[in-house]
């Protein structure tokens, strides 16, 4: 019984509008002393904690969390598709205990997800099959949205649920920090997008999400010209964040309600919800001691770019 956590934030912007290349290879240096991290931990088990980007959960029904019993990653932005290795009766073993903890989470048996799932399976496992993953979403930009407290409580639940597991557990998390893409709003659109939002979304024609992609890479561009184009990002803020994981301090956010936070740092910054919920995990195996931390507000990605490792504290002797 052993635990390791990463956080990670994602883009679909890279490839597409990036950073100069001394930036690049300082991204690319950090995902891969994080991947010889985890290979060295050699995990059995993956619980990723993930937003979605109207990909797979939709107005229809949207969850405020759901664990996965089956996934299958759409490949948006030219990341990874196909089915995830998810271990049906371990998630289902996951799901009944979160609920017996009092977190309110759905399931689903056939959750689609998008590179929020995807991307750090690819980069930091290298791929959507390289060890069984629990996928659990998190609502983050479709209000109304959970909040601090309650990711908190899930992480937590999941923790003790994992903790009970003979098996290497590995808590990972992607999103985040500040930012906030042009994502649309159901109470902002006209009534064709509105039914996009309200599901019909879901099998996006290729054109559409062709066109959705572009729109996303056009503000990345305005983004990096004017930076009062979009939301700016908040390094300020993103640091405390990282402060408060770094020192247990996960309960400080609870006070910090959905609106004063999107005014802080963005919209899409709900994302970092994942994050505590992955660190809440991680604090049922008691006291422990971060590693690899970084930071750059990366506008090419609209991103206040991070990652944050950890893992449980030696025992006494």
């Amino acid at each position: 019984m052993s635990a390791f956590v990463h956080c990670l934030s994602h883009t679909p912007l890279v490839g597409y509008v990036d950073p100069a290349p001394q930036v690049l290879a300082e991204v690319d240096g950090v995902i891969d002393a994080a991947r010889e991290r985890i290979a060295r931990f050699d995990p059995q088990l993956v619980v990723l904690f993930a937003p979605d980007h109207y990909n797979g959960f939709f107005y229809d029904v949207m969850p405020a969390f759901c664990i996965g019993m089956a996934a299958h990653a759409i490949g948006d932005f030219d990341t990874a598709a196909g089915p995830l290795d998810v271990p049906k009766a371990l998630a289902e073993s996951c799901a009944q205990a979160v609920l017996d903890a009092g977190v309110d989470a759905a399931v689903s048996y056939r959750m689609q997800v998008d590179h929020g799932f995807a991307q750090p399976l690819e980069l930091l496992l290298g791929g959507l099959q390289r060890c069984p993953v629990i996928p659990v979403f998190i609502n983050s930009v479709a209000v109304p949205l959970p909040s601090f407290k309650r990711a908190r409580l899930l992480g937590e639940a999941i923790g003790q649920w994992a903790k009970a597991l003979d098996k290497r557990v590995l808590f990972l998390a992607s999103g985040g920090l500040s930012h906030q893409p042009p994502v649309p709003e159901l109470a902002k659109v006209d009534a064709r997008m509105a039914d996009r939002l309200m599901g019909s979304g879901r099998q996006l024609p290729a054109d559409e999400r062709q066109a959705r992609q572009n729109r996303v890479i056009q503000a990345a561009r305005a983004f990096v010209e004017d930076p009062n184009s979009l939301h700016p990002l908040n390094p300020a803020w993103d640091q405390q964040f990282l402060d408060s994981l770094e020192q247990g301090r996960m309960r400080d956010l609870d006070s910090l309600g959905n609106d004063a936070l999107s005014a802080l740092a963005g919209k899409s910054t709900h994302e970092v919800k994942t994050w505590v919920a992955a660190f809440a995990a991680l604090s049922a195996f008691g006291p422990y001691q971060t590693e690899g931390r970084y930071y750059r507000p990366i506008p090419e990605w609209i991103a206040g770019f991070g990652a944050l490792g950890a893992q449980p504290l030696p025992p006494h002797p």
